[in-house]
């Protein structure tokens, strides 16, 4: 086994003088930093009363389950020798709010991956369940992630 840590820093940009006086006395704003990163600008949703120019946790879970689903295909199509010469995602998440409280319960990745050879569009589509497996995001989240891949050969 081995342990890989990940650091980052957060900051809160929200005081608007009064701090957490009232719930509508604050901003929701806060920059995400990381050495040698640009900074990320975050905020709560809109519906929380955040900034939607910014990113939101939910938005930025959803990211994380795409981009590393990304790269866990990536290394199985080598895996597998198959040639992929694009992909894009448009994934959509489902996230219930009890009270104050709430989780997601559902991510749909909808990949749109090419490839270069016709005769592997069936082992490019099932390779994204191995690829699913081999992501540690998906992994490290109580909810199910599925896949609906669209499979294209290039030409």
């Amino acid at each position: 086994m081995t342990d890989h840590h990940y650091a980052l820093g957060l900051t809160w940009l929200g005081n608007r003088g009064s701090g957490t006086s009232g719930y509508r006395d604050y901003s929701r704003d806060c920059v995400l930093t990381a050495d040698g990163k640009p900074d990320l600008l975050g905020s709560s949703d809109v519906p929380f009363r955040g900034d939607g120019t910014r990113w939101n946790p939910e938005e930025l879970l959803l990211a994380a389950l795409a981009q590393c689903h990304l790269l866990s295909y990536l290394h199985s199509a080598v895996n597998h020798g198959i040639v992929v010469t694009d992909y894009a995602d448009a994934p959509v998440g489902t996230m219930s709010q009890v009270g104050q409280g709430g989780r997601f319960t559902s991510v749909v990745l909808r990949p749109r991956v090419t490839i270069t050879d016709p005769a592997q569009v069936e082992l490019a589509r099932t390779i994204h369940h191995e690829a699913s497996e081999n992501c540690f995001i998906a992994a490290s989240v109580n909810f199910p992630v599925t896949h609906e891949p669209e499979i294209v050969v290039a030409g």
